[in-house]
């Protein structure tokens, strides 16, 4: 019984080392004492917190400016018989854009005859717009109506990166 009792604290002063062995290896400690090595372990362990917390930091950081400067929305203006169909594709919410849009439909003399948007998680707006009265159709082409609409995307896109 004795010699039961032996055998077995041998083996756990021998798992005791090799562990101990294997903290002094993982936190690259050169001290011999157990509790230096065990205080070495906690401080390797709380510099390895802190590397995480100023990772993650950065992380959300870079999110983000993913967000706030993120890719322009695509435009497409495709001119038919009628009018003018206007596509503006974007995945992320773009908040205001469709005012800026709006504004530009307005400046070109553009009444919107139909119009889908969705601004929740992503920006998509799909309208069809005519000439007011009809009147100045052939100076109004897709070239102009895509160039207007353009600069009203680029001054939302400067308005919003002040914020």
């Amino acid at each position: 019984r004795e010699r039961e009792i032996m055998v077995s604290r041998v083996h756990k002063r021998t798992s005791l080392c090799r562990s101990i062995q294997q903290l002094r290896s993982i936190t690259n400690s050169h001290a011999r004492r157990r509790t230096s090595v065990i205080l070495d372990a906690s401080e390797y362990i709380r510099g390895l917190k802190q590397k995480l917390q100023e990772l993650n930091q950065l992380a959300v950081a870079a999110a983000q400016n993913v967000i706030d400067y993120g890719p322009m929305p695509m435009l497409k203006v495709e001119q038919q018989e009628e009018g003018f169909m206007i596509k503006v594709l974007s995945q992320r919410s773009c908040q205001g854009l469709l005012a800026f849009i709006l504004e530009a439909f307005e400046r070109l003399g553009l009444e919107v005859l139909q119009a889908r948007a969705s601004c929740v998680d992503t920006f998509c707006l799909e309208a069809f717009g005519i000439k007011e009265n009809n009147q100045g159709t052939h100076l109004v082409n897709a070239r102009v109506v895509e160039e207007v609409v353009s600069q009203a995307i680029q001054n939302w896109s400067e308005v919003t990166k002040q914020h």
